[in-house]
């Protein structure tokens, strides 16, 4: 495996000193590829770096003979098709029937189908790309490779995707020499079963990060279920039992409570199933068993639930930072509710007999309590400002009180 892996993408030997391609070794296998387009590109560089002989074949090669390696021939359909027993398709659906006037060259060939449909072809065709072209050359051998590998995978090497190449054909023979092409290449081929399976094997491009469905779910849920926790916590149970309103803490002070809990959770699950596969390896007495399908799917999704850990983890780190410029703000305001308390707290004195009435220094201005008479004023007037007087001050208190406790 180590030897493979450090294979280089492009033979030493093929390397000319102004580097660009040389010319291939004769002993190396021929291969056609039928088509010019960027994946074409990246097909060839890489089996010509992996050691093959590569025809391409293109409908105009002057002006695309450029584009490809030196070591690629580059000429029409027709000549690409004569020698090489296995030839690559590397064009969309629609332009296959241009290929039936090569249908008695490509007769006893392999054909290599590598195209994806689009999301709107999938679900308006019935058969796979790879089955359509095989109802159109019958007398041919067709093999569905190498859709779910990228024109970048191809050209930087496995290393840096996915090494995974899904193969299924009806001829046992076929995808044997395809799969031996693909481990020449620095990949990994998988048997999908029989031409059937193209279908799904075409779809596997159109699903939207299909193993993260699962770890995002289940991080969801768990952020739902401690939110709600420190919510019951945190908020309603001060307001229901004491009567404070905290719900100010909603969107900051709860989000950040709840984002390391999550993140906590997610880790220990990232590492708790390879504890269970050890503990199941042990009872067993061997590595070479099966695990079950709910331990073998909770080993594959480790590395989302990781990331998402990882992810929460940084949510709170910026929730942290910005929950102090949240108090700042509070405490701006609470200092500016005291200064406006202060003074009157200062020029409130105690009803005593000398000053008369509790509240007296709280009368309003005479003028306030004349009327429309000279001298005459409305009959329990005093008594009332008296009495706001000391609600007033009452009320500034509970809140000056109230401003303290929350800071």
């Amino acid at each position: 495996m180590s030897g493979e892996m450090d294979k280089p993408l492009i033979s030493r030997r093929l390397v000319d000193s102004d580097g660009s391609l040389a010319e291939t070794p004769s002993e190396g296998p021929k291969v056609g590829i039928l088509g010019s387009g960027d994946f074409a590109r990246s097909l060839v560089t890489r089996l010509v770096g992996s050691g093959f002989s590569v025809v391409v074949g293109s409908r105009n090669p002057k002006r695309t003979a450029g584009l490809f390696p030196s070591a690629a021939q580059v000429t029409f359909q027709a000549e690409a098709v004569d020698s090489p027993d296995v030839i690559f398709v590397a064009m969309f659906r629609e332009h296959y029937s241009s290929l039936c006037g090569l249908s008695d060259q490509l007769a006893g060939k392999i054909l290599v189908d590598v195209s994806n449909p689009t999301e709107q072809e999938h679900l308006r065709h019935r058969e796979s790309n790879a089955e359509y072209l095989a109802s159109l050359f019958p007398t041919c051998t067709v093999v569905k490779a190498f859709n779910v590998i990228s024109a970048w995978t191809l050209q930087s090497g496995p290393r840096d995707g996915n090494r995974q190449v899904p193969i299924c054909s009806d001829h046992p023979d076929a995808k044997r020499a395809v799969s031996e092409m693909v481990q020449a290449m620095g990949f990994m081929p998988v048997d999908m079963g029989a031409l059937v399976s193209a279908r799904e094997v075409e779809a596997m491009p159109l699903r939207l990060l299909p193993g993260w469905k699962v770890p995002a779910l289940l991080a969801l849920g768990l952020f739902i279920f401690f939110y709600v926790y420190n919510f019951v916590r945190d908020v309603l149970q001060p307001y229901v039992r004491d009567g404070k309103s905290k719900f100010y803490k909603l969107p900051v002070s709860v989000v950040n409570t709840t984002l390391p809990c999550v993140a906590y959770v997610l880790l220990s699950l990232v590492y708790l199933p390879g504890v269970l596969a050890a503990a199941l390896q042990l009872r067993r007495g061997t590595k070479y068993r099966r695990f079950p399908d709910w331990l073998d799917h909770w080993l594959q999704h480790r590395k989302q639930i990781g990331l998402l850990s990882f992810f929460c983890a940084a949510l709170h780190a910026l929730y942290s930072f910005c929950l102090p410029l949240s108090r700042v703000n509070r405490y701006e305001v609470v200092n500016l509710a005291i200064k406006q308390v202060r003074p009157a707290r200062a020029a409130y004195q105690p009803p005593s007999a000398a000053s008369g009435p509790a509240g007296a220094l709280r009368r309003p201005p005479p003028d306030v309590l004349k009327t429309g008479e000279p001298g005459g004023a409305m009959p329990g007037l005093v008594d009332a400002a008296q009495g706001w007087g000391q609600e007033t001050d009452a009320r500034q208190l509970r809140v000056f009180e109230a401003l303290q406790e929350e800071c």
